[in-house]
């Protein structure tokens, strides 16, 4: 019989240390595509997206053994990037940042420089040596603060039409349904350039303008909730006890009306992003020199982008990451809110 030789099994490193391998290795080629003057700027941007990717699966390995299966590190990286981009735009008066809008002070700055993460211009600049991530973050003002304001304004309107309706009913709630559903017949984009041309182009007319895209949804969903809720047995109670029709709709209705409002209000902040970058982008919007992030990419159109698509990527990944980053946080507020009963 011949010996037989005991095979030695190599351990497998430990789960801690791999997930911390995977993000440190992300992490580096995050920052050498990011550095790096060697590639060109395809292969850069693809190092970089790479280097992402294994940063975010080994930060979501880390998450997951030490809070458990359910930690969302998608989650965790779009609420990171919302609190970053915050402090950043309300900090950047006192921040370092090269010019943004006054043309007459950069004659002597380089016009279409490249992103190179170091130096005066981190992020590049435009045509008219403009920095770019200044004229990002100052964009980020506007577009959020016009996104906000008219969230805002459309879930309190819509929320108390829609909680109108859905406790009154009979001819209320159908006049109600009418004006709603003329308002969703109307394409909402030819809705807006109509809206521009006739309105100046500024912050509180834009904002006023995209505020009536939010309505008709937050009228629906406040119809629907309060309807689901009104005939509950604390309402029944309230009612019994002689309290009014306003008493009932405000200390017993709203509260349970307005979660599943502000989670949707959440979601709706990406659309009217998105809607406030096209009209920037049609020259409907806030006129330069004043950043935003829709006319920021129209700086690049025709030839500017084959030869220097750096014009239109950075301020697009801020408006990519800024809305995917409030779609995800947004679906996980829908998911704890919003009431399971409400069909709408």
């Amino acid at each position: 019989m011949s010996d037989s030789v005991p095979r030695t099994r190599i351990p497998a490193p430990p789960p801690l240390l791999t997930a911390a391998v995977l993000t440190a290795a992300g992490l580096a080629l995050l920052v050498h595509g990011a550095t790096t003057t060697q590639l060109v700027p395809l292969g850069r941007a693809a190092l970089a997206v790479l280097g992402l990717g294994l940063a975010l699966a080994g930060a979501g390995r880390l998450g997951r053994l030490r809070s458990g299966p359910g930690f969302d590190v998608v989650f965790w990286f779009g609420a990171g990037w919302l609190i970053l981009l915050t402090l950043a735009m309300l900090a950047a008066p006192w921040l370092p940042l090269a010019e943004d809008r006054d043309v007459a002070s950069t004659v002597a700055e380089p016009v279409f420089a490249g992103p190179v993460f170091t130096g005066g211009h981190p992020l590049g600049t435009n045509g008219f040596g403009l920095d770019l991530l200044a004229r990002s973050l100052y964009g980020a003002r506007s577009s959020l603060l016009i996104s906000l304001t008219a969230v805002a304004v459309g879930t309190v309107v819509g929320g108390a039409v829609g909680m109108i309706a859905g406790y009154f009913g009979k001819a209320t709630d159908r006049a109600v349904g009418i004006a709603t559903n003329s308002l969703l017949a109307v394409p909402p984009l030819i809705l807006l350039i109509a809206l521009a041309t006739v309105l100046r182009p500024s912050l509180r007319n834009v904002a006023l303008s995209l505020a009536l895209l939010t309505i008709p949804g937050m009228v629906r969903l406040a119809r629907a909730t309060t309807m689901a809720y009104a005939n509950r047995e604390f309402v029944v109670a309230a009612r019994a006890m002689g309290a009014t029709r306003t008493r009932v709709m405000v200390r017993e209705l709203l509260p349970n009306v307005l979660l599943p409002l502000m989670s949707l209000a959440v979601v709706m902040i990406s659309v009217l992003i998105v809607a406030e970058a096209s009209l920037s982008f049609l020259g409907l919007g806030i006129q330069p020199p004043e950043p935003t992030w829709g006319n920021m990419i129209a700086e690049g159109e025709g030839r500017v982008f084959e030869q220097h698509p750096h014009i239109v990527l950075v301020p697009g990944a801020f408006l990519f990451l800024t809305v995917f980053a409030f779609n995800i946080v947004g679906e996980k507020a829908r998911g704890r809110w919003d009431s399971r009963s409400v069909k709408l």
